[in-house]
């Protein structure tokens, strides 16, 4: 009997981050456990926070392992320490009027056709419009610490019994 061999293509995941700590840390986990499950993973830093890993990790510590890559985007904040000072603000801005761009442009450059785009919630004020120019699907990827979940799941039932808001 004459088999033909079928090679399957892996499914390719872009995995963009909010540039904090807590945010990546979350984001780089599930992008992790996707790539364990025989995923393609494509995870984009800004050029400032993939700076920062490689000086905490050493030159070879996002040498990723086959079918995992990192990307960068700048992120459209000045380089001086004043502004790295205050680079919420600027780093919001340039959010919504810079990365849309360049996100694109990362994502349409890359070797493999992405099959989804996994964005962290607070960056869907560009990446939902991305996905449906390049006809990608997305899916949001809230990363608040459980902590957090809580408390907003819990609020209603702390109101109705009086616990909050806070009295003084």
């Amino acid at each position: 009997m004459d088999s033909v061999a079928t090679t399957k293509k892996k499914p390719h995941v872009i995995f963009i981050s909010f540039p904090d700590q807590s945010h990546i840390k979350a984001t780089l986990k599930l992008a992790e456990l996707l790539h364990h499950k025989d995923l393609q993973i494509t995870f984009v830093n800004t050029e400032f926070i993939h700076e920062r890993l490689l000086e905490s990790g050493g030159p070879h510590s996002l040498d990723g392992s086959p079918g995992f890559r990192f990307q960068t985007i700048p992120d459209g904040v000045p380089c001086s320490s004043e502004a790295r000072r205050t680079m919420t603000n600027l780093l919001l801005q340039s959010l919504e009027t810079n990365f849309l761009g360049r996100f694109i442009d990362l994502v349409t450059k890359l070797p493999d056709s992405p099959t989804c785009i996994i964005s962290d919630g607070y960056m869907s004020i560009f990446t939902i419009d991305a996905a449906l120019k390049l006809g990608i699907p997305i899916m949001m990827y809230w990363t608040l610490a459980a902590c957090g979940y809580m408390g907003f799941y819990q609020i209603q039932s702390l109101i109705e019994k009086g616990f909050a808001p806070l009295k003084r």
